[in-house]
């Protein structure tokens, strides 16, 4: 049974009851409070609307207090991904605070484990399988592209893979995958901030299929770079 929204149009002047729309870019941003009755009002009401974009980018600062080294700057983080049940997980995917009990006895063994035959084929295919989720990131890299959306390439494609995405909440890591722009070294956070025309984009991805993580990372030019990226990256 459908629930019969209570929020008001967002278009000025209009203030219907029952608003219900919602805008895409919006929804990207983590901007929950913004409805429209319909198409037409939210169409009408672009010009102004869309300012609220970048406003929500300017003035989003989860760490008022860092000095940052570069241009770059944190967009909103939009909810975890779930996972479906059937879906075989690493042990750190339930812990509350996401700690791989598994890795900590791990830490104090000196014995380095040797795999069999079948073992080292389950290595090679959780590695394929995590090679064919980058090759489906990489046809999407491009300008305009959030690192969101990225990340939900990541998701979908590794569940339809029945892998699990070994970054999220490993430690609590909230996405699925790492994707360092530009002056990130590593392990950035997928967020809203759509990539520019000369960024790069460092995609980190790692599946848990069967036992096994296949882990690689790979490095995108977005659009046309410069001279110094092209020789950063040679």
């Amino acid at each position: 049974m459908s629930v019969e929204s209570n929020e008001i149009c967002s278009t000025v002047g209009c203030n219907k009851s029952g608003a219900s729309l919602r805008c895409p870019q919006c929804l990207k941003q983590g901007i929950t409070n913004v409805f429209f009755c319909s198409q037409q009002c939210f169409k009408s009401n672009w010009k102004e609307h869309r300012i609220i974009h970048k406003k929500e980018a300017e003035v989003y600062d989860p760490w008022p207090f860092y000095s940052f080294s570069g241009p770059l700057r944190p967009y909103p983080i939009t909810e975890r991904r779930l996972v479906p049940a059937n879906i075989e997980r690493p042990d750190y995917a339930t812990h509350v605070e996401g700690i791989s009990v598994s890795e900590e006895k791990a830490k104090g063994c000196n014995i380095i484990k040797v795999l069999d035959e079948e073992e080292i084929e389950g290595v090679r295919v959780a590695g394929r399988l995590g090679r064919e989720v980058m090759d489906a990131v990489a046809k999407a890299v491009d300008v305009g592209v959030t690192t969101d959306e990225l990340d939900r390439i990541v998701h979908e494609e590794s569940i339809e893979k029945d892998c699990y995405p070994s970054p999220l909440n490993y430690y609590q890591f909230p996405k699925s995958c790492c994707t360092s722009v530009n002056e990130v070294i590593c392990h950035g956070i997928p967020d809203t901030r759509p990539l520019k025309n000369g960024d790069l984009v460092n995609v980190d991805i790692t599946v848990y299929h069967r036992g096994f993580h296949g882990d690689l990372n790979e490095t995108f030019f977005v659009g046309t770079v410069d001279k110094a990226a092209k020789k950063l990256t040679t």
